[in-house]
């Protein structure tokens, strides 16, 4: 890693494939339970965080946790 935080997002909904990935900066996306996504990857900033954030509530997708895993 650079130096860049590094945040995993879990969410309700099934988003797999390299599309989602693109989509969300490219963060590695799987599908981790029945209907479960868990997406991880470096993150530039708060506001890029935000901004991921921002495209997982316009999916309608239900936020289940947001954890920093490393800085």
């Amino acid at each position: 890693m650079n130096g860049k935080p590094v945040y995993e997002i879990r969410v309700r909904g099934i988003l797999t494939g390299d599309l989602w990935a693109a989509q969300f900066d490219g963060m590695d996306v799987q599908h981790e339970a029945p209907g479960i996504t868990r997406m991880v990857g470096e993150v530039e900033d708060q506001a890029a965080l935000y901004g991921l954030l921002s495209r997982l509530r316009n999916l309608a997708l239900p936020l289940l946790s947001v954890r920093l895993v490393e800085t």
